[in-house]
């Protein structure tokens, strides 16, 4: 394992010094995080007109609900280029992890016609989030 991750550690540092402005552009970055569902109030409509000599109106934190969902985004230097937003109770496995890579690189088709040839794809290497 170690022995693999040295050869590709070379091979990607060999891109790199071949061409770094390429192949800094050729990378897409992948993570998935839980995101809550809230309605955040925006400043404007949490101001309140008060005297000046009046103390600041209380403000109460913002708690986000139970609901959530786990968005598994991808993105380069530019924009994001994909992402997915899974219901509570789905779990991330290989097999759902395995059926994005053709939606990515359907994404990057399109749009980056130069990227979908060499492109690196890092991601977390955390184990996989599973809802419980």
């Amino acid at each position: 394992m170690k022995a693999q991750r040295k050869t590709i550690c070379s091979q990607l540092l060999e891109r790199f010094t071949h061409d770094s402005e390429r192949f800094l552009r050729s990378i897409i970055t992948g993570d998935e995080s839980w995101v809550h569902h809230y309605d955040p109030e925006s400043k404007m409509q949490s101001m309140q007109y008060r005297h000046k000599n009046s103390p600041s109106p209380k403000k109460f934190k913002v708690v986000a609900s139970a609901q959530k969902v786990l968005l598994t985004i991808f993105w380069d230097m530019e924009s994001i280029v994909h992402f997915e937003i899974l219901e509570q109770g789905t779990t991330i496995n290989s097999e759902r992890y395995v059926s994005t890579l053709p939606e990515l690189k359907g994404r990057l088709r399109p749009v980056r016609q130069d990227k979908v040839k060499d492109v690196v794809i890092q991601h977390d290497n955390a184990r996989p989030h599973t809802s419980r």
